[in-house]
């Protein structure tokens, strides 16, 4: 028997009266609520509106729930469904059980923020960038629900930092399983952290800064991935296409899209919209003029024409015009 080891938790729910209060959603809760303030904090230092992340949050959240459980029930739909399904098919709505996958989770709740930018006329490109660093650690955050529901572990493992799972949820008795769950979370940390330092020392702009959470992410998931034992797609095995798992090859997918997004982008450096169009101040406005021509406009903001003659008498000479001088005794009048 190890001498050092990990356990896991003897629940994962408890109970306030008769409400449930269930340590995944905590923790996907404080994962978006860190990410939501971080996010907040550097697009506010990007020029952006106060405000704006912690709008945009509601549909992105929204959106990538349901897309995350999609993504998984698509993925494992053995679980739910067929002659050997292992839960009733009701309980694929049941988000709180766990399982959500954050391919659908990103991509469906990419939408939502691409609806919502597009509704308020803000670059894509500049929020995605802000963004980045916080879904990092908010995944880091969230990968610690899957300790307290026993589940994303690897294989048999005699290191220190050995899992223990009770065989109710997979696990042998005397046996300790690679804490896949922990590998990600320290994983996904390190590289927000990274995106951070990134962002700061070069001009990650237009989306690039995203793609470089991508890239990052899914190389680690990518051999994370390679030792767990979970059924993904089956209910006593995972389904493997040429020996890798279904989201090892998402990782590859994903990896090689990320770089090819980077080098297309590389040069590209114009301005982005961090603020709506609708709301810049106007230029001629800047010093609080009126627009020339409006009855708020000064007489030297005038026009020409009659409003540029305002306050000139009738017999007065216009501008330009050489005064008349009148003939005989006038001009020498008051000489001595």
């Amino acid at each position: 028997m190890p001498l050092a080891s990990i356990p896991s938790p003897s629940q994962g729910v408890w109970y306030l009266g008769i409400i449930p209060i269930r340590a995944y959603a905590l923790c996907i809760v404080l994962g978006v609520i860190v990410a939501v303030w971080l996010s907040e904090r550097r697009w506010r230092a990007r020029g952006g509106e106060k405000g704006t992340i912690i709008d945009l949050a509601v549909p992105a959240v929204i959106f990538g729930l349901i897309g995350g459980r999609l993504y998984h029930v698509i993925t494992d739909w053995q679980t739910y469904f067929g002659s050997r399904a292992i839960k009733e098919p009701i309980q694929a709505l049941f988000i709180w059980e766990g399982g959500l996958g954050i391919w659908g989770a990103v991509a469906l709740g990419g939408v939502g923020v691409w609806w919502w930018v597009r509704k308020r006329g803000i670059s894509l490109g500049a929020v995605a960038d802000t963004v980045a660093p916080g879904i990092a650690f908010a995944q880091g955050i969230g990968r610690w629900g899957n300790w307290f529901n026993q589940e994303l572990y690897g294989g048999p493992t005699t290191l220190p930092w050995g899992l223990e799972i009770d065989v109710a949820h997979g696990g042998e008795p005397g046996v300790l399983y690679h804490p896949t769950f922990l590998y990600e979370s320290v994983w996904d940390i390190a590289l927000g952290f990274a995106l951070l330092f990134a962002g700061a020392r070069f001009r990650l702009h237009h989306g690039r800064l995203f793609a470089l959470y991508v890239a990052g992410y899914t190389l680690g998931r990518f051999w994370i991935e390679g030792l767990r034992i979970d059924p993904v797609g089956g209910v006593d095995h995972a389904v493997t296409f040429l020996g890798l798992r279904i989201n090892q090859w998402t990782s590859i997918l994903l990896f090689v899209g990320a770089l090819v997004y980077l080098w297309v982008r590389r040069k590209k450096d114009d301005e982005e919209f961090v603020v709506p169009l609708s709301e810049l101040p106007d230029p001629a406005h800047v010093s609080g003029q009126a627009d020339p021509g409006s009855p708020d406009a000064p007489d030297g903001d005038a026009p020409d024409g009659d409003g540029a003659d305002r306050g000139r008498q009738d017999d007065d000479p216009a501008p330009g015009e050489p005064e008349e001088v009148p003939d005989g005794d006038a001009v020498t009048k008051g000489k001595k």
